[in-house]
Formats: C-alpha cells, structure tokens, sequence
C-alpha cells in the first residue's frame, strides 16, 4: 500500500515540474462542507512550491465567520496578506460546523465579516491589476459574486466593464459545479440558480468544468490525514468539527488537482455548452464551436485521493 502511494506521487510530480505557476482567483463558499478546508490547505501546499500563485480568496458566503476562516487559513500557511472579499450588505447566519470554531482558535487579522473588503471591487482590483490573459478564476462554491463581476459597470478600478475585464484578463474559468451531462447539483441550484444560468450563458471564454460525479468517488480527509496532521493546524479542527474524520468527497479538490496536471488525471469531454434551467439543474449540449468542456473520469478515484490527501497535508512541500 505504501509503495503503491508513493508511486503515485511521483508520477504526480514528475508531470508537474515543468509547468508554469498559475495566478488563481479562489471563489469559495466556505461554510457548508469541509472540502473547501481541503481545498484551500491543498492550494497553499501547491503555492509553496510556485504551481500557483493565490491572488485572492472571495468568500461567496453568507455564513458570519467564513472571511475570518479563510484568513485563518492564510495565516497558517504564512500568506497573512492575501487579500479578501465578501458580499457585502447580506443577512448573515452562523450554521457552520467549523467556520466559529477555526476563528475562534486561530490568527486572523480580520476581526468580523465586514472587515473583508467588497467582493466585486476585489475581483476588478486583481484583474486590472494582471497582464492580459494571466488569470485563471476557480469556483469551488455557488456563482453569486461571479455573476455581479459580470455585470459590474466602468469605475474608479478600470474604464473596462466586468465583462470586458473578465475578456480581457482571465484565461480560464475552471468551475466546480453542475452535474454532466445532466443533472442537478447543489453548486448550481443553492442558493442562487439565477446566478449561476447568468454566470454560464454570458461567460465569453473557455470554462472548465468539474461536475459532481468526478469529486464524488474520491474520498479523502480520513484516517490519513488525522495521522498526517498536528491538532495544531485549522485544517485538522475543521475536518474533526466536521465528521471527525469519517472522510469526505473531494469535489473542490479535484478542480484545483486539474489545473495543474491538465492532462494526467482526466478527459475532457466534446466541446460545448452547458445548458442551465430555471432551477440550477443542467444539461449539455455539444457544440465543437463553443469553448466549454467537463472533466471525465480516466484515473481511477482512490490513486486521485492519495495524492490529494498528500497535498492537502504539505507532503510536496516537504520534499516529495
């Protein structure tokens, strides 16, 4: 078993080695489920090692501790300053299992949910700021503060629109969300399925797609990491708060292990449109002139969650 998952390290990492650094977006609901925790443990283990470069967290989220959680995170893994962004002017709730517990237990520089700074300001900051199709946005949660990117005016920020900031700056939009090629998947449909048809009918670009099928079989965040990680770190405390270990899908994971090993992993399927209905379910239509494509399955799930589990607790980064 040990040789067997060291094998599929190296593999993982002989194929990353060449390739140029990522400058990454991170759009995360993170509240709800503990695959966020994973995901943004598994991009700063990428981040030490330059295969990604986190310009920004925007917290889509209407949970009361989730932009202090994200700092949490960020000051654990040594970026403090990575800059974050909320929707501002919303009800807030407090129903995570994790998100108090995690600010409550760590450093953070944000004291409240308003300290962050405004989301769509945020996302116009960063993209004006970048050379022209550097950027590379990820969503990992529901599509509210992307849909107000696109619809956002000229100001202050840049003479572009959102639309034409997005044209101009992004060069993928890689999307945990939907199910393919049909069905209906929480992403999508909760709690704002009227964003999300937006999101998807007027992106002018190439997205990527990770549907709920790929990251449902990947099981992580078990027996492994409780070994592999100190009680000390947030990200131990929010997968015990959140099943205490009993392991859990890898649906945000999954996008993030696509972006930096394109080729390995998955296939993509023909390319196409995905086909948003009223009530966030989705259907595909096919169509080789338009520019998105979903992920497919080719790796079989437990290799895939060996080497996410190994990113998420800093493995590359300590040596492999």
């Amino acid at each position: 078993m040990k040789s067997w998952f060291l094998l599929s390290l190296l593999c993982f990492l002989s194929v990353i080695t060449l390739a140029q650094t990522e400058k990454i977006i991170l759009d995360t609901d993170l509240d709800s489920d503990v695959d966020d925790v994973g995901a943004i443990a598994m991009l700063h283990t990428l981040a030490d090692h330059e295969r990604v470069e986190i310009l920004g967290i925007i917290v889509t989220s209407n949970d009361l501790f989730a932009p202090q959680c994200a700092d949490v995170l960020n000051h654990y893994f040594k970026r403090p300053t990575i800059p974050i962004g909320v929707e501002k002017g919303i009800p807030l709730e407090n129903a995570s299992k994790y998100t108090k517990a995690l600010t409550q237990a760590f450093p953070h520089r944000l004291q409240n949910y308003d300290d962050a700074e405004d989301a769509i300001q945020l996302y116009r900051k960063l993209l004006a700021a970048e050379p022209d199709s550097s950027v590379t946005i990820v969503t990992i949660g529901h599509l509210t503060n992307l849909r107000h990117l696109i619809e956002s005016a000229p100001d202050a920020i840049s003479e572009l629109s959102g639309l034409e900031l997005i044209e101009k700056k992004v060069k993928l939009w890689a999307c945990m969300g939907g199910q393919f090629p049909e069905g209906k998947e929480a992403n999508f449909y909760r709690p704002d399925p009227e964003s999300t048809k937006i999101a998807v009918d007027q992106w002018p670009g190439r997205v990527i797609y990770s549907g709920w099928e790929i990251g449902n079989n990947i099981i992580t965040g078990g027996t492994y990491l409780k070994k592999s990680l100190s009680p000390a770190s947030p990200v131990y405390m929010g997968y015990e708060r959140y099943n205490d270990f009993a392991g859990r899908q890898s649906w945000d994971q999954s996008i993030l292990l696509y972006l930096i090993s394109p080729d390995s992993y998955w296939n993509l399927s023909p390319s196409g449109k995905a086909l948003v209905r009223e009530d966030g379910s989705n259907a595909w239509k096919r169509d080789e002139g338009a520019h998105q494509q979903y992920l497919t399955e080719k790796t079989p799930p437990r290799e895939l969650a060996k080497i996410i589990d190994a990113l998420m607790v800093g493995i590359y980064r300590d040596g492999f």
